[in-house]
């Protein structure tokens, strides 16, 4: 009888372990790819706001200067929109993944 509660007791560490490790590895895959997204990201707006730049530079009339201006505004919006959907779906799955392993562990322990 003590030599099984002694194997649960290896058996539920060695699960908890397992899982630890395989929940790690899923946030630091996940935690990557939003590092890699948002890199990506700052690097395409000041791509887009040194185009604007320039393009401003080279203006010689108000209109063209406010349409610019105006252009510059609406792309910035929808991309941060866009932006903001993409990085909502990483964080969620990195969430998701990150939990996974212990859901198994759960319905184990309750079992």
């Amino acid at each position: 009888m003590m030599l099984q509660s002694l194997d649960q007791i290896q058996k539920l560490g060695q699960d908890n372990v397992d899982a630890a490790v395989k929940a790690l590895g899923a946030f630091s895959s996940n935690a990557q790819a939003i590092a890699t997204e948002t890199a990506e990201f700052a690097k395409k707006s000041f791509e887009h706001s040194s185009s604007t730049l320039e393009k401003l530079f080279g203006v010689r009339t108000l209109d063209k200067a406010v349409e610019i201006q105006t252009d510059y505004l609406k792309g910035a919006y929808d991309n941060l929109v866009s932006q903001s959907a993409r990085m909502g779906a990483l964080y969620s799955t990195l969430a998701t993944e990150t939990i996974k392993p212990y859901e198994g562990l759960l319905a184990k322990r309750t079992a």
